[in-house]
């Protein structure tokens, strides 16, 4: 199962090994505890501080739990940990040896003494690009404090228990029974929604926090752009991200970013943060700003949790999200049906229904991925014609169960109370009504920007795009702007980036002019 290259990289990183690892696999004679006992054996064999035992008894078959030998494991996986979900495997191992984390000390401090029980399940799809933040997160967990066990689900294997729970998206996290959260997580955001308390004394600390030269708003491309060609003017730059990477953390496959033939969203946006911090940067991670003041001695941005922060100028650069149908019955049946993310969800809606909204490259691209999985897909686009490429049309178009339906309105998600059972559209031609039954629906037409909390601080678009200028300032002086949230056509990653690199010059010609003009006079001799 594992090639002789990967054997030869598990022996190199199983060296690290502190603590002796016991494997113990709950197996049937099924085909995949067959796939399992054959990975788990590989994997044992590649370190003496391994071993393998197959006398598990875990209701959930085929499965493997991974721990310290001699101690009680905490940390299981029901189903095979390949693709995204080998290095999971990997840093379970070492993690649960004792060999320490690359997390910032205070976190595993918080990590190690959060009390009370906590019972963590994850269910994941293997083709999910985000589900291994937030398995790896819980496993690091469940290493350090004893009062933490997490299970790693894979939802196309157990498909009892995504019915039992009505899982419909990935990753969903269930804490002790009960829906704790939903989409990629790290560790810092699952440790501080346990945490509640550490709120306030986050926002003391960013309220102590000297004036900055340059703030950025947004930790994706274009913000971390910004920040790194502020920073290497040698003045105080920060960094506000409600998540760093932003939109391009849900990017499965780039092959545009020039120089680099191909690459993934989560692997680009690991590159990016540690070039951000190569350089003195004050990353301010999983913070939400509320509101912008420009004020007489700079501007002023309070965040979510109360706290302000001060600085000489601001460039945002808060991105783009996947804009939403805006239809009755989409909220209602979010992660119930009503999805956005085609290769993260699409795997729980095998053999079943399911229709694509747009038909641009995103909608197309969904159609043909999903038709190698569900039984049906049917794409719906408004205009009378599709927008994607011309050689995706024709793919499209080769697919024995995929039906296109143009001029068409989507009016309403249909649902029975928990979960989606149909779809009403409107046909533009005739304004005739039809309703479809089908399980799944996947949205994929286009962005919205991440602007609302700016209307009445800056100038924006009439589609709620802050309006820039060639050097990227906005309406006020001072404050810049970049990347997805901006007027700039061609909402493209490499855009993004240069708009954020011209920006942050932008505003560093603006303090130099800034600082000049508060001086005073020069004196020259007669």
């Amino acid at each position: 199962m594992l090639d002789t290259n990967l054997k030869t990289q598990l022996k190199a990183y199983f060296e690290k090994i502190v603590d002796p690892i016991t494997l113990v696999a709950s197996l049937d004679s099924s085909p995949s505890s067959a796939q399992m006992l054959e990975l788990l054996t590989e994997v044992a064999e590649q370190s003496e501080k391994i071993t393998l035992q197959t006398d598990g008894k875990s209701g959930h078959v085929p499965s493997f739990t991974v721990g310290k030998s001699g101690s009680d494991a905490r940390i299981t996986f029901s189903g095979l940990p390949m693709g995204h979900e080998m290095t999971s495997f990997i840093l379970a191992i070492l993690q649960a040896s004792g060999y320490p984390p690359k997390v910032e000390e205070d976190v595993i401090a918080r990590i190690k003494t959060l009390n009370g029980q906590f019972k963590f399940q994850t269910f994941i799809s293997l083709s999910c690009h985000n589900c291994p933040d937030v398995v790896q997160a819980l496993n690091l967990m469940a290493a350090l404090n004893p009062q933490i066990e997490h299970e790693m689900i894979d939802g196309a294997l157990f498909q009892g228990l995504v019915d039992q729970y009505q899982i419909m998206a990935v990753p969903t996290v269930i804490l002790n029974g009960e829906v704790f959260g939903q989409g990629r997580m790290g560790v810092e955001e699952i440790v501080a929604k346990l945490d509640t308390g550490s709120s306030e004394e986050e926002a003391a600390k960013l309220n102590a926090k000297d004036s900055f030269d340059v703030l950025v708003i947004g930790g994706g491309p274009a913000g971390s752009a910004a920040a790194i060609y502020a920073a290497r003017k040698g003045i105080r730059t920060g960094i506000v991200a409600e998540r760093f990477g932003g939109q391009v953390m849900d990017t499965l496959g780039i092959e545009n970013f020039i120089s680099v033939s191909h690459t993934e969203g989560p692997k680009l946006v690991q590159a990016l943060e540690q070039h951000v911090k190569s350089y003195e940067v004050d990353i301010m991670n999983l913070q939400r700003a509320n509101a912008l003041r420009k004020t007489a001695n700079g501007i002023e941005v309070e965040l979510a949790n109360g706290a302000v922060l001060n600085s000489k100028s601001v460039i945002l650069s808060t991105g783009a999200r996947w804009r939403e149908m805006n239809v009755p019955g989409e909220q209602e049946y979010r992660n119930k049906g009503v999805a956005y993310c085609p290769h993260c969800d699409g795997p729980l809606f095998k053999g079943k229904r399911v229709a694509v909204i747009g038909g641009g490259n995103s909608g197309v691209e969904a159609a043909i991925d999903l038709a190698g999985l569900v039984s049906h897909v049917t794409l719906i686009e408004f205009d009378s014609q599709l927008r994607a490429d011309a050689v995706l049309q024709v793919k499209l178009a080769s697919l024995p169960n995929v039906t296109v339906i143009k001029s068409a309105l989507t009016k309403e998600v249909l649902g029975d109370g928990s979960k989606v059972n149909g779809l009403r559209y409107q046909d533009r031609i005739s304004n005739e009504e039809h309703a479809i039954e089908l399980e799944g629906i996947f949205v994929q037409i286009g962005l919205l920007p991440n602007t609302e909390w700016l209307k009445g601080a800056v100038e924006l678009s009439p589609r709620g795009e802050v309006m820039v200028d060639a050097k990227g300032e906005t309406s006020v002086p001072g404050i810049f702007a970049a990347g997805d949230c901006t007027t700039v056509p061609y909402k493209q990653i490499i855009i993004a980036m240069g708009e954020g690199a011209k920006a942050s010059l932008g505003a560093f010609d603006y303090l130099i002019r800034h600082s000049v003009s508060e001086e005073a006079p020069v004196k020259v001799a007669a």
